[in-house]
């Protein structure tokens, strides 16, 4: 499925290389160019990586990367897939335009340039976005105006981050579409949101034939906290004050465990006192 259009007013930050004056194309040599750590994507298709490196090989690269300069060196904003290829095929320079952005334009824009390709996975997608909105300080509706997204399908993706890892992994490697994501983000308990993404997996499950086997799926009450008797809970704030560190019972008046907890040397210290104190009578 193709991604939606950008925002109005963001396909500014990627340069339309027809209208560049080739004045302002440098050749940078390939060792002075650094990776950026905020890039969006974390999979490379290593497969995809060698075919365009072997492209790269017979026509050159044919967009030249968007990098910063940085005390004397580059830090890539847009092409990283550009830049691994053509250190892969052996170049000593490449074409690069170098751009003066601010912070939040260079994550804009290095967000803009994965969303435009088809295969982003939607793990990297939801943590690009949401990366975007806590560094830059949006709100969901400013980042949804600003992608060309509907607000809705902006939180909808965001969901999926509080998956359980496994099922993200499952996810970022494709074995499950955003659309399960979605499905197994409304399970709450852990185990049975991996065990149905793993039977989802195995049995190659459409989106449809989840919600449904999510829709039957028991739902577990919250456990109720369970309250101290009021013998407890006396015992535990007298030996507060006459210790001076947090001290918690586990049982009940027949049989437990009093700990006390400390968190500094200066609240062991406290603890060895006392016992000094009894010892010494």
């Amino acid at each position: 499925m193709k991604k939606s259009a950008l925002g109005r007013g963001l396909d500014v930050l990627l340069p339309d290389i027809s209208q560049i004056n080739k004045n302002e194309i440098l050749e940078i040599d390939i060792n002075d160019i650094d990776r950026n750590t905020s890039q969006p994507r974390r999979s490379f298709d290593q497969e995809s990586i060698r075919s365009l490196s072997e492209s790269i090989r017979t026509a050159g690269i044919l967009q030249p990367l968007l990098v910063a300069e940085v005390g004397g060196r580059y830090r890539i904003i847009a092409g990283e897939r550009r830049f691994r290829a053509a250190r892969m095929a052996g170049l000593e320079k490449v074409p690069c335009i170098v751009c003066s952005y601010s912070q939040t334009q260079e994550m804009e824009a290095a967000l803009i340039e994965n969303l435009q390709r088809e295969d982003l996975n939607p793990v990297d997608e939801a943590k690009a976005i949401n990366a975007l909105i806590e560094r830059c300080g949006y709100t969901q509706e400013t980042a949804a105006q600003r992608l060309g997204k509907s607000r809705s399908a902006l939180t909808n993706l965001l969901r999926i981050l509080k998956l359980h890892p496994d099922v993200l992994s499952l996810v970022a490697e494709g074995k499950l579409s955003e659309g399960h994501a979605r499905v197994l983000a409304g399970i709450s308990d852990e185990h049975t949101q991996r065990a149905y993404a793993q039977r989802a997996v195995m049995e190659e499950m459409s989106v449809r034939a989840l919600e449904k086997l999510a829709q039957a799926a028991p739902v577990r009450k919250p456990e109720k906290p369970k309250t101290k008797a009021p013998e407890i809970s006396d015992f535990e704030e007298r030996m507060l004050r006459a210790v001076g560190v947090k001290t918690v019972v586990q049982g009940n008046v027949k049989r437990g465990k009093v700990i006390l907890q400390y968190h500094s040397t200066e609240e062991l210290e406290l603890i060895y006192d006392v016992l000094e104190k009894l010892e010494n009578g």
